[in-house]
């Protein structure tokens, strides 16, 4: 059971140092404007102080944390000029050793907050209420 939490443990660190990586990537000017985008809605969304599925629903509720995010932090970097992503992961790896706290996106929490709103608003006119 410790080596789980041992391996879970490194696995969210790397997790942590790679979207700050690609935060580093989205501001860096010789980033292509495909994986740019997708580090911007990468990044906005793993820095919003909310999830578009909350955690406390069952299963679904860590689905965007253990599948989709993970699954859009690969495609970035997969996608990512390789110069630009070893310079931007050692900015990263500067930032970490610094423990400077991460940067929050208030901006995605906000949109994330108006889809619900959205969805709530669709579902009562669907039933009619």
């Amino acid at each position: 059971m410790k080596r789980l939490l041992y391996c879970l443990r490194g696995w969210a660190r790397k997790l942590k140092q790679q979207i700050m990586a690609l935060w580093f990537c989205y501001q860096h000017p010789q980033t292509p404007w495909l994986p740019k985008w997708i580090s911007v809605f990468v990044v906005a969304y793993a820095l919003s102080p909310i999830d578009l599925i909350p955690d406390f629903i069952p299963v679904l509720g860590y689905v965007d944390d253990v599948i989709i995010l993970p699954l859009g932090i690969l495609l970035a970097i997969r996608l990512m000029p390789i110069a630009v992503l070893q310079e931007c992961q050692l900015k990263a790896a500067e930032w970490e050793a610094r423990d400077l706290r991460r940067p929050v996106n208030k901006l995605a929490a906000v949109l994330i907050v108006l889809a619900w709103f959205i969805v709530g608003i669709g579902a009562w006119r669907a039933w009619g209420v």
